[in-house]
């Protein structure tokens, strides 16, 4: 009889202990299963209307259907996207914050600003591209140049007179001129903007003379006939311009510059909901109206795994940090 009691006693005793490690580890696993179980915040770090803000509302849209929470833009600019850089690489690593990075952010800044605020490399886990766009070298129609080779002409002879705008300190927009300046031996002024936005709005104020913007940015004002495109920057013609010519083609023999835009998360986010992250995004990049909304700004739609957006980034870095050097461009 006591033989029974003490069975029968060891047998709820065990019970009671499985009961027990179950509930401990039903918080982490139920966790994981239910993310996302809240909104996501995706901080773009330029401001709202320029390439970059563009992109993210488009996959953020597509993106928030996917996961089925809503995925609400912060846009959190300046510095050349390290004040958005800083904010979401100090955010909880949980997978509600992710990042709208550019080739700016992960592969020009840590060699053009003296002190970041932030390790690109160490502080984010990269998730993947999402395109890959031209930069377009624009002008205001007043100015007395109509293509490259008039441009450059007009630059030498009127030395320091032609400004161009970026939108910032080392971002993309703002090597390809360094790089053009280099290249095709002119003194430009450049002029800093917080953001693509306000530098095309004074763009077509005539306040500045050209820019080499983004193309989703400034496509809409080519079409419209209120900007004067010269060339693209890129190796290829873009299919949305195909009669634009590329620099090369125009009269820089050589010259090539792309901007590339991507989704990273804190680098502490826990690996299962990165790897549901990146599902979410690769199903939303191959949808075809996503494909054509990001084609119709002229950008590439581009899908890769973590791993090889990583390469592709350690890649960038070095390149760019060959051009900084060269040209001596220097911010912050």
């Amino acid at each position: 009889m006591n033989t029974i009691r003490l069975n029968a006693r060891r047998t709820v005793l065990q019970a009671i202990a499985a009961a027990s490690l179950g509930a401990a580890l039903m918080p982490a696993a139920y966790a994981a299963e239910a993310f996302p179980n809240k909104p996501i915040t995706l901080v773009v770090p330029f401001v709202a209307g320029g390439t970059t803000d563009i992109l993210a509302r488009i996959v953020g849209q597509s993106l928030g259907e996917e996961l089925g929470q809503p995925v609400i833009i912060d846009n959190r600019a300046g510095a050349g996207g390290n004040i958005g850089g800083q904010f979401a690489a100090r955010a909880p690593a949980d997978g509600y914050t992710i990042f709208m990075g550019t080739v700016g952010t992960h592969a020009i800044n840590e060699w053009l600003y003296k002190k970041m605020p932030f390790n690109p490399t160490k502080d984010f886990a990269p998730l993947t591209r999402v395109a890959n766009v031209p930069n377009l070298l624009v002008a205001n129609p007043a100015q007395p140049f109509k293509n490259v080779k008039e441009l450059i002409s007009y630059a030498q002879a009127h030395p320091g007179q032609v400004n161009f705008g970026s939108s910032g300190s080392g971002s993309s927009i703002h090597l390809s001129g360094e790089l053009f300046k280099m290249m095709a031996k002119v003194d430009m002024v450049h002029i800093p903007y917080k953001g693509s936005a306000p530098a095309v709005t004074d763009l077509l104020g005539n306040q500045i003379a050209i820019m080499f913007d983004n193309m989703p940015s400034a496509i809409q004002h080519v079409r419209s006939g209120k900007l004067r495109p010269l060339a693209v920057t890129t190796a290829k013609r873009s299919p949305e311009l195909p009669d634009v010519p590329t620099i090369a083609e125009a009269g820089v023999p050589g010259y090539e510059a792309t901007s590339w835009f991507g989704l990273f998360a804190p680098t502490k986010t826990p690996a299962d909901v990165q790897v549901k992250l990146h599902a979410a995004i690769i199903k939303v990049l191959q949808k075809p109206d996503v494909i054509k909304k990001i084609g119709d700004q002229g950008g590439e739609v581009v899908t890769e795994s973590q791993a090889e957006f990583g390469k592709f980034i350690a890649a960038e870095n070095e390149k760019w940090k060959q051009v900084v050097k060269t040209s001596g461009a220097t911010a912050g």
